[in-house]
């Protein structure tokens, strides 16, 4: 497996935000908070565009601005170099990250969005992928170098006892990914399976096979709400206000997919709502996964986050085990009843 080794001592920690924020919190005003999307625009991100547009933000007293990203590893470089205070970012790569860091995280998980990992490897049926990942076997599949889904690959060839070599990995940029399927350069390409809508559009659905992690016995976290120490330590007031806002938006896009649509369209004019309508639809489906409504939104059972990280420090050889509650910290998580699913 190739995977890029940005996780280094090397990286510097988050900047202090506290001064700024705590004036601003002793005269009235709003507080200023900078938070990174994983990726571009569209409708998996809807609950905090959703958020930003009703002024829930506001009325939690904070002033946030929402950023696009270039992909949920680069959230947490980041939310430690200080150019970020919160995020959206891959928990198997803050994992890893914290497995190269010494003393207190500079960075942690405060709120589980996807309780599931949305990873899949979609595949032309053309091609002899079926259903069965046995079928990737001697095939060519694209990925960005960074992309979270195919880091985790060794966790599924683990589960399956397969091979983590079974196939050839063809290392693209996100943009030129559906390309390449398209024209039949690869076999088939990893994908967060919300994302892969863009595939859909332009290869029907019924020739292409989608191989969820999930179904291969994978129980991974995927994206959570990230947040520096420097916030978590000295303004956990502010984090948790964030939360609340952002929990507010989830549970309002799953009541309403419509509305998550239109939060969306609003930031991103050109984005097509039937197109965007599904894309929430198969996220919805990893953010409420079955187990969420015995936990609520945004928790995790800590069983299973202690299972993943031992997965991460055997598949990825990590010389150090974060701890599970140093990967999560749900102290300023909204209250449980906030957090129940309503539906």
């Amino acid at each position: 497996m190739h995977r890029r080794h940005f996780l280094s001592a090397g990286i510097a920690t988050a900047t202090t935000f506290a001064a700024p924020l705590a004036r601003s919190q002793a005269t009235g005003t709003l507080v200023p908070l900078k938070f990174t999307l994983d990726f571009r625009i569209t409708s998996q991100v809807a609950p905090f565009l959703l958020a930003l547009q009703r002024g829930y933000f506001r009325e939690e007293g904070l002033d946030v601005t929402i950023d696009v990203g270039a992909g949920s590893v680069t959230t947490i470089t980041r939310i430690a170099s200080g150019a970020y205070q919160m995020g959206l970012g891959d928990i198997n790569a803050l994992i890893e990250y914290q497995a190269a860091q010494a003393g207190t995280p500079s960075v942690q998980a405060v709120y589980q969005y996807y309780n599931r990992a949305p990873f899949v490897i979609i595949g032309r049926k053309d091609r002899g992928i079926t259903e069965d990942f046995r079928s990737l076997e001697g095939k060519k599949i694209a990925a960005a170098a960074v992309e979270s889904t195919r880091r985790a690959w060794p966790m599924v060839a683990r589960k399956l006892r397969q091979k983590p070599d079974s196939f050839q990995w063809v290392t693209t940029d996100f943009a030129s990914r559906d390309n390449v399927v398209v024209r039949g350069d690869v076999d088939g390409a990893t994908y967060f399976h919300d994302s892969a809508i863009s595939l859909f559009a332009r290869m029907k659905p019924e020739t292409l096979s989608v191989l969820k992690y999930t179904d291969a016995g994978v129980n991974l976290y995927g994206n959570a709400i990230l947040a520096s120490n420097a916030m978590i330590s000295q303004n956990p007031e502010v984090v948790a206000a964030f939360l609340r806002a952002s929990n507010r938006g989830i549970q309002e896009c799953l009541a309403d997919p419509a509305a998550a649509v239109a939060a969306t369209r609003a930031r991103e004019p050109i984005v097509v709502e039937a197109v965007e309508l599904e894309r929430w639809r198969i996220a919805s489906e990893y953010i409420a996964a079955p187990d969420t409504r015995a936990h609520g939104l945004g928790d995790v059972l800590k069983r299973t986050l202690d299972t993943q990280v031992d997965e991460a420090v055997e598949v990825f050889g990590l010389k150090n085990r974060p701890s599970a509650d140093g990967v999560f910290n749900r102290s300023m998580l909204p209250a449980a009843r906030l957090r129940t699913l309503r539906a």
